[in-house]
């Protein structure tokens, strides 16, 4: 019988609130907030949290900004959201490539960023995109506030640096001139990446100036993949040294083998996805410096 062990259940209505309440219970405290993950770990007793702290009603961490030449995004904001957020789209259309693939519109229409990242599921979409355009979680706790690179911000599977009584509150992007693309194959519609490759890019002339890559599902460290992107840095964009920089990406993950598919398939993926993701950045990046 799928029914979750006895908890404490508080509303918070701010994000002082939510905090005192983490404080109030301590440890065995869990935030909820689109419920897709946690509530089925309760019911199937893989999470036993004494108390949910519930941060629907928190409005402050609802928005998408631009702030100081930074993309500031809520950690309360929903998939469907991000999804239609023009703002988001123009800076960083990799947003658009993979909220499109995420689940389903039930899970993105209650599904949130900052849940998403928080579970640390090593086949989150978001996780790869965050990796390739560098950016930053901004966490909150009874001492103020600290930023992390996502790139630092995982520390395992379902694991992450926010500490107990901290609270992810927002990610923020800085806003450059770059162009950003993401790729993935999965089974069937909606489901978990077999294999996933976000890329961003900025050229100087027809060489790459600077270039992100994250890999998601395939066991790539921290989601990205630096030694690809160092290879590419300084060379000409070109479809040669895409399919290079694949290949050393597939060299650097450890995919497992699954009911998705053995570790040649996922590798063969992994190197396939990232040229492919890089050319479709590259794409934009000439598209958008032809209309400027």
């Amino acid at each position: 019988m799928q029914v979750p062990a006895q908890f404490q259940y508080e509303k918070a209505t701010s994000v002082e609130h939510a905090l005192g309440l983490l404080g109030k219970y301590g440890p065995e405290s869990r935030v909820v907030a689109g419920g897709h993950s946690l509530i089925p770990m309760m019911k199937l007793r893989l999470a036993q949290p004494q108390a949910l702290i519930d941060i629907n009603e928190v409005e402050e961490l609802t928005r998408i900004s631009v702030e100081e030449h930074m993309l500031r995004i809520g950690a309360m904001v929903r998939h469907a959201e991000l999804l239609s957020s023009a703002v988001a789209g123009e800076h960083f259309p990799i947003f658009h490539d993979a909220e499109k693939l995420i689940a389903d519109p039930v899970v993105r229409n209650r599904g949130t960023i900052g849940g998403s990242l928080c579970q640390a599921d090593p086949s989150e979409d978001l996780s790869a995109v965050f990796a390739a355009i560098r950016g930053e979680a901004v966490i909150q706790g009874g001492e103020g506030q600290r930023v992390v690179p996502i790139r630092e911000f995982f520390t395992g599977p379902y694991e992450t640096v926010v500490a107990d009584g901290e609270l992810l509150v927002a990610v923020r992007v800085p806003i450059r001139s770059s162009a950003s693309a993401y790729q993935k194959v999965e089974r069937r519609a909606g489901d978990w990446a077999v294999a996933a490759a976000g890329a961003e890019l900025r050229l100087d002339g027809d060489t790459v100036a600077e270039a992100g890559i994250g890999l998601t599902a395939v066991g790539a460290a921290n989601f990205h993949v630096p030694e690809a992107e160092e290879f590419l840095v300084g060379g000409p964009a070109t479809a040669e040294r895409f399919a290079r920089a694949g290949e050393i990406a597939a060299e650097h993950c450890q995919p497992v083998a699954d009911q998705r598919g053995p570790v040649d398939y996922k590798r063969h993926l992994a190197a396939t996805l990232t040229a492919r993701a890089l050319g479709a950045a590259l794409a934009r990046w000439h598209g958008r410096h032809q209309e400027a």
